[in-house]
């Protein structure tokens, strides 16, 4: 109940960014939070990426967030998070992207197990879709695994989370990455001997373990000992589980080679016979010129760029019985309200005055071990003596009838 009044009281708070009014925290990283939102030009939802300008500089992340961002202005396909817009102000950058309903593909597979063939196919279709879209662009994820792969209220796949992504300008003399990332269990074996590995070849292999999973619920590659486990990866020690069929096994097993230049390819992948069952091509409109204006304001330092961030506090009207419940003693809640808990009092009215009632309670209750401390009409009993739950404390209160509202 007091927490009910407090919020009664408590002025509702609106904050804008932009034309975008901010809701509820619906995720939260070290240096980042992401907020529900809503477009109060269309009413269209979005999810607000909200970045600390100040820890990403102490981190030293200001390129890396910036690929990011430009990673994901080049990519507008169907099965990929789409950005819609960048934005920053004095001490924050606001990444405005699609709002995904479905949750991520790892809930689906932790809370029902593995998925029946069609349902995987179809999942690995969409994935296959998107990183080859990604990989005629010269961006490669890096971090393909269950938890980056998000359902749309259509139960189609989205690809999102391109913080680890690398364009083709970082591809090294030898034509390969150096850069050593990704999560342990959906790694390339070339990406943990740290010699050099080809982007695309690492974002099959760790398609192929998604695919494993999804059909068998279950890593291909797990072991508590990191060491182990590494070993398993470049060796490829894996088994596949009896009901996988035979198609799904030897796609498999070609995409999970250890070796990179003899691993199955994207162009090969479309041609496998278990593959294109049932394949659809994505429908997408790729007629567009992608602009980085929009990024460099958002981390520059003009504040003529900057947006605007505003926050509105609208107090609560409050009708005659909302303010008379906020006495304890004359809460009106139980007239109008259904509770699911129900709390027993007793109450008492009595023709004595508040000075005579407090005294004969103080009168009781020394005899009890009881210390009393009166001011006016008000009383505070503690007992010194701790029980299971602390000391028992009372406070009364004498309140004279004259005191009492009365409605005409």
């Amino acid at each position: 109940m007091y927490r009910a009044k407090r919020a009664a009281l408590s002025p509702k708070v609106k904050r804008r960014v932009g034309k975008y009014e901010l809701g509820r925290t619906i995720g939260e990283g070290t240096f980042a939070k992401v907020r529900f939102a809503k477009n109060t030009e269309t009413m269209e939802p979005v999810a607000i990426k909200i970045l600390d300008k100040e820890k990403v500089q102490k981190l030293r992340l200001v390129e890396q967030i910036r690929r990011e961002i430009c990673t994901m202005k080049l990519i507008k396909h169907p099965n990929v998070v789409r950005l819609h817009e960048v934005m920053g102000s004095k001490a924050r950058i606001f990444i405005v992207l699609e709002y995904i309903t479905g949750g991520e593909l790892f809930d689906t597979i932790y809370t029902n197990g593995r998925l029946k063939e069609e349902e995987a196919r179809k999942y690995f279709q969409q994935l296959i879709n998107a990183v080859d879209y990604c990989h005629s662009r010269g961006v490669y994820h890096r971090d393909l695994k269950l938890e980056n792969l998000l359902l749309d209220a259509a139960g189609n796949l989205k690809v999102s989370d391109f913080g680890l992504s690398a364009l083709t300008e970082q591809v090294k003399a030898d034509g390969l990455l150096h850069t050593t990332c990704g999560t342990p269990n959906y790694v390339a074996p070339e990406v943990i001997e740290d010699r050099g590995y080809d982007g695309a070849a690492a974002d099959i292999w760790s398609c192929g373990v998604i695919l494993f999973i999804l059909l068998a619920g279950f890593l291909p590659f797990e072991d508590e000992n990191i060491i182990a486990l590494y070993k398993k990866i470049s060796e490829a020690q894996f088994t596949c589980p009896s009901w996988f069929s035979t198609g799904a096994k030897k796609l498999i097993t070609r995409i999970l080679d250890p070796n990179p230049a003899t691993r199955i390819t994207i162009p090969q992948i479309l041609e496998d016979p278990w593959f294109k069952k049932g394949f659809k091509p994505p429908v997408f409109d790729d007629k567009y010129e992608t602009s980085f204006d929009d990024v460099y304001a958002a981390f520059g330092d003009s504040e003529d760029q900057h947006v605007k961030e505003e926050t509105e506090h609208k107090p609560t009207s409050m009708n005659a019985f909302e303010l008379i419940s906020l006495n304890q003693g004359l809460n009106l809640d139980n007239l109008f309200e259904a509770k699911e808990e129900h709390k027993r009092e007793t109450r008492f009215t009595s023709q004595c005055p508040p000075k005579e009632i407090i005294s004969k309670i103080a009168e009781a209750a020394r005899p009890l071990g009881f210390d009393i401390q009166k001011k006016n009409y008000k009383m505070r009993m503690e007992n010194p003596k701790a029980g299971r739950k602390g000391n028992l404390n009372v406070a009364t209160e004498g309140v004279s009838s004259s005191s009492i509202p009365t409605c005409g």
